[in-house]
């Protein structure tokens, strides 16, 4: 990248109007993850044609690749924290030197998950929720995701590290070209290959291929701040440390979310394949509006993080307030569209289940009902990982599939039945704002008085 460029950009991120900054920053990772959320309500779109057992294996593989996801965010999430205040303070080399050595340590972390579940599915699936009904659509499904898994861990970190860096762009276009060549190749290999299930897991991995070339290719062509080298290998216990700190909280999250996937999958099981199904579906639609308040919250980040490294912590709690705001005036907005089209829209995935289209649109209502707090809670969750406050990433993180979602689901299962099931994540999300607020008033006490 040419130093003008370069230059440019740091003079963006310290003096440019705050919300031109953040819109900047957050409407590539926005229509990033929102083409990410299209191809995955595409899998279940087409794949909900096969039938409803089906479909339920999608839910079941949701958990797979969430699995896939803890091997690499970890990392990728300390890294782009401690990247984006290493660049606010013109530390490049040392900004180097971690996005090199998080790079190979994501890919090795994939390639374990890729070996031991491609050696182990069958059991795999079965604990993350298949019954026999389902069982060898589940198979048939993580088969050609889990040989992606190294490339899926990658990028997680080369997303996060452009991100970190102000390439925002660039970070859309590698996610969204892998999505869209997805959205294209799941009818060919599903119908025209006759693949089946199996088609859309081998369009996934496709998908991910063409998305990791796309990602790295700035760092090879030099056209980024950042440089990634086997040079650059290897960090200071302490650098790590750094990245092990924030990057924790994305890894109880990981892990809080997987556990809550099991735990959900089982119980919807329980009650019958069309509830699993139901669930599944759902949380699929529902991601459409939490990527939007997450790609938003992706593009406050490296912004807190630079004025964070830089001292400024004026401008970060001005950049806060805008985010903040912004996001649960959106957030109600959307979760008032999506509740009044509820049943039209988990309608486009059943194929004449009566019970499955009841339950799905109440599992949309409900969390419809929180999406504000959510969105709330997401922008303080960026402002703590951004500014290294580790503790309160960590609190939040397991916060809502945690602390709350894991103890509420069994009672409200148990007393409401399918209406319980359908209403444990709205619960959460609204229980989450308890341990929001507090964090949120340390961090401005700080700020104030720094």
């Amino acid at each position: 990248m040419s130093n003008k460029a370069n230059t440019q950009r740091r003079r963006l991120m310290k003096t440019g109007s705050i919300p031109r900054v953040i819109l900047t920053m957050s409407v590539p990772s926005v229509i990033a993850s929102l083409i990410d959320s299209i191809y995955s309500l595409t899998d279940t779109f087409f794949i909900s044609y096969l039938g409803t057992n089906a479909t339920a294996a999608v839910s079941v593989n949701a958990a797979l690749d969430r699995i896939i996801v803890l091997s690499g965010s970890m990392v990728a999430v300390g890294a782009g924290s401690y990247i984006s205040r290493l660049i606010g303070a013109e530390e490049d080399k040392k900004a180097d030197r971690v996005l090199s050595t998080v790079f190979c340590v994501a890919f090795i972390f994939g390639t374990v998950i890729m070996f031991f579940g491609i050696l182990f599915t069958q059991p795999l699936v079965r604990m993350l929720g298949a019954v026999k009904s389902c069982e060898q659509y589940s198979i048939q499904y993580a088969r050609y995701v889990l040989f992606a898994a190294p490339l899926m861990a990658s990028n997680l970190v080369l997303n996060q590290c452009l991100r970190a860096e102000g390439s925002a762009t660039r970070s859309m276009v590698g996610i969204g070209i892998g999505g869209i060549i997805n959205m294209i190749l799941d009818p060919v290999f599903i119908f025209e290959l006759d693949l089946g299930v199996a088609g859309a897991s081998m369009a996934t991995a496709i998908s991910k291929l063409v998305s990791f070339c796309v990602l790295i290719y700035p760092y090879i062509a030099k056209k980024s701040i950042l440089h990634l080298s086997v040079r650059s290998f290897g960090l200071s216990v302490r650098d790590f440390t750094e990245i092990i700190s924030i990057g924790s909280s994305s890894l109880f999250r990981s892990v809080m979310n997987i556990v809550s996937s099991i735990v959900l999958n089982n119980i919807a099981a329980s009650i019958s394949v069309s509830m699993l199904a139901a669930v599944g579906a759902a949380i699929r639609i529902m991601r459409f509006p939490f990527s939007i308040l997450l790609g938003f919250g992706n593009g406050f980040q490296p912004v807190a993080g630079f004025n964070w490294g830089a001292g400024n912590y004026k401008r970060l709690w001005k950049s806060f307030q805008f985010s903040a705001f912004t996001a649960v005036v959106a957030s109600t907005m959307m979760g008032i569209g999506i509740a009044l089209s509820a049943v039209h829209l988990i309608g486009i995935f059943v194929q004449e289940d009566p019970f499955m289209l009841r339950y799905g649109a109440l599992c949309i209502r409900m969390e419809c009902l929180a999406l504000p707090a959510q969105g709330w809670v997401v922008v303080v969750n960026m402002l703590c990982a951004a500014t290294g406050n580790a503790k309160g990433a960590f609190l939040l993180s397991i916060g809502r599939q945690g602390l709350f979602f894991i103890p509420i689901i069994y009672p409200l299962a148990y007393f409401f039945g399918a209406e319980g099931i359908a209403s444990a994540q709205a619960v959460a999300d609204l229980l989450t704002l308890f341990l929001a607020v507090p964090l949120l008033m340390r961090m401005k006490k700080f700020m104030r008085t720094a």
